[in-house]
């Protein structure tokens, strides 16, 4: 699944005149109700999850396996370590596919009940800028009641992210999708505030191997069609502002812990991978090497929204006097946008030669651990964006803001 990918389109071209908030909004809301509606009861995405799943847990078996764990918890970690950051209660499932069965009821609560929101092509690449300057540690400052705009909420991007993930293989993200949760760990047992985070493939996308696009046909065959969104990752992020007071140090000793045992899964992962097959795309992408990009992509963008970098709005365009917009099902769907937009300086020396800009981009941005008196804690900040260039001229996403290591 998802192992190579296709040219179809151009990641430079004009994406924001093409871009429509109204036929976005239009085009969200009959993807979330078709793919709820196919979702349900599936049983190619269960046997999807399932082996997702079975995969991810041998991995980190093998990882645990060797570390300093004692053998009596480790089968208790390795579930911890993946389904109770997900939400699930102990006791633990007998098996993957009766965890895959769990993960199909959180599925249909989710986009049953989820807020759906659209974001503007200026306000993805700003994310995706935000996400870039991101620690694993960082993301481990969220708070859930103050950084997230609302308990469940289903993202739909503009264009699929190309993501290369472990061992190779190269899958597309065209949503995300968030509920509130409890975490339930072990070693020491606890339990914590936290969000689960599903990342959902285009079933149309850019990354059409052949292997997947016989599955699309085998679905289809059998009466099970595939829904435009597939669930592909599940993670959970711990939501509690668990590191909000750590000093830069241990913040910085936690990143590094994560990248190390996502360096070892990389190696287990890279060791059982399949050759993988061909296919080409022109875009960027982007190479998850420490498995979060995710998290990084779902924390940069409700922080900016908690920032007020981004803003919240109406899906349908402003009408003109003649003209009657009457409500409809999509007019219920928020749109994303860039709350303004700073122009970039200029040196005295381009000004002079009388440069001309033919795009409009973001210039990356950079984080700031901000003190705030009245709550006694520092928070996570980012100074800028600004977007570069003339304001009528096409906005251009390009590689540079893709490619994220």
């Amino acid at each position: 699944m998802g192992k190579a990918s296709r040219g179809k389109r151009q990641r430079s071209r004009d994406t924001s005149a093409m871009w429509s908030a109204t036929k976005a909004a239009r085009h969200a809301h009959h993807t979330r109700s078709d793919t709820q509606r196919l979702l349900r009861n599936n049983t190619w995405v269960r046997t999807l999850l399932s082996s997702n799943l079975n995969n991810r847990m041998a991995e980190l078996n093998t990882v645990i396996h060797h570390s300093d764990v004692p053998e009596q918890h480790r089968r208790d970690l390795t579930f911890a370590m993946v389904l109770g950051k997900q939400g699930m209660r102990p006791p633990w499932p007998s098996g993957p596919d009766h965890a895959a069965r769990w993960q199909m009821r959180q599925l249909d609560q989710l986009l049953k009940e989820a807020e759906v929101l659209v974001i503007s092509p200026a306000a993805h690449a700003a994310v995706m800028a935000a996400a870039a300057t991101l620690d694993p540690a960082d993301v481990a400052t969220l708070d859930k009641d103050r950084d997230i705009p609302m308990p469940t909420g289903l993202l739909v991007l503009p264009d699929p992210i190309i993501v290369e993930n472990r061992g190779g293989s190269v899958s597309d993200i065209r949503a995300f999708g968030w509920q509130f949760i409890t975490q339930h760990q072990v070693l020491p047992t606890a339990q914590y505030d936290g969000v689960q985070l599903t990342c959902f493939m285009d079933r149309d996308g850019p990354v059409q191997p052949e292997s997947w696009r016989a599955a699309v046909t085998h679905a289809r065959a059998t009466g099970s069609p595939l829904p435009p969104l597939v669930p592909d990752g599940i993670y959970g992020l711990r939501a509690d502002s668990a590191l909000g007071a750590e000093s830069g140090e241990q913040r910085a000793a936690l990143s590094e812990q994560h990248r190390s045992i996502n360096t070892a899964l990389n190696r287990v992962a890279a060791h059982n991978a399949l050759p993988l097959e061909e296919g080409m795309w022109d875009g960027g992408r982007i190479v998850d090497t420490y498995d979060d990009f995710a998290a990084r992509y779902a924390f940069a963008f409700w922080r900016l929204a908690a920032q007020g970098v981004t803003v919240l709005g109406p899906s349908r365009e402003r009408a003109s006097q003649s003209e009657t917009v009457r409500p409809s099902a999509d007019s219920d769907i928020r749109v994303i946008r860039l709350a303004y937009q700073i122009p970039a300086q200029r040196s005295g020396k381009e000004e002079g030669e009388g440069r001309v800009y033919q795009h409009r981009w973001t210039v990356r941005m950079h984080k700031v651990r901000q003190w705030y008196p009245s709550s006694q804690q520092h928070r996570l900040i980012w100074r800028g964006p600004y977007i570069k260039g003339p304001a009528d001229a096409p906005f251009m996403i390009g590689e540079k803001a893709y490619s994220i290591s």
